[in-house]
């Protein structure tokens, strides 16, 4: 490569993180992280970096889009086929990401996924645009495919279908809900002197604490 990294590289200046000033609950922190985030104009300020591993710890990563937040946890949606679908299933331990780089912020969770009842994926399902619930038919997520050609005709195929009836989710495209066990928020500061904040679940509430740079 040609790159210099060095000249990527770039001061952070910013807002300072401090224990006195965040909640004593990381899921409100995270919301009122996540409004400014809205409100700073970040693009997709959902989009979240989505770790898995087998039961034999390969891990993958992909980036998907928050659905939900709750005291519950992180949710979204995918199909239950999917690699990450299986992997969940074989091993609920999971990690999200989310980086807002224009406000030099990050945020990493990690937790236990577990997958909504179908009442929570229905009603959910049903609020999508039309195209979109009809794109789940089209293939299982992940599933070998031979050509463009065969994901526009089967798309072709579910429209003529469900013109404009209600179309039904399959069983295979469920919700999942990661219950955080560690919360951490990263805030760039200047001369790599950055804010760590880490809470981890206890017993009884939560418990946080600075981690060094």
């Amino acid at each position: 490569m040609d790159s210099d990294f060095s000249d990527l590289r770039r001061e952070y200046r910013h807002v300072a993180l401090r224990e006195q000033e965040v909640s004593a609950n990381p899921v409100e922190q995270f919301k009122d992280w996540f409004r400014q985030a809205v409100d700073f104009g970040v693009p997709l300020p959902n989009a979240m970096a989505l770790a898995t591993a087998t039961k034999d710890g390969k891990p993958t990563v992909r980036y998907i889009l928050l659905k939900d937040i709750s005291e519950q946890g992180f949710s979204f949606y995918t199909h239950s086929v999917s690699v990450k679908g299986k992997q969940m299933a074989e091993n609920p331990d999971v990690a999200l990401v989310f980086y807002w780089s224009q406000m030099h912020r990050q945020v990493r969770v990690e937790g236990k996924a577990h997958q909504l009842s179908d009442e929570e994926s229905d009603a959910y399902f049903n609020t999508r645009p039309h195209d979109s619930r009809l794109a789940v038919w089209v293939a299982d997520q992940s599933s070998l495919v031979e050509s463009r050609e065969f994901l526009e005709n089967r798309m072709t195929e579910m429209a003529e279908r469900y013109p404009d009836k209600a179309v039904p989710r399959p069983a295979t495209w469920v919700g999942y809900r990661v219950a955080p066990e560690r919360i951490e928020f990263w805030q760039g500061r200047e001369s790599r002197l950055h804010d760590r904040l880490l809470y981890t679940r206890q017993a009884k509430g939560w418990k946080l604490t600075r981690l060094a740079p």
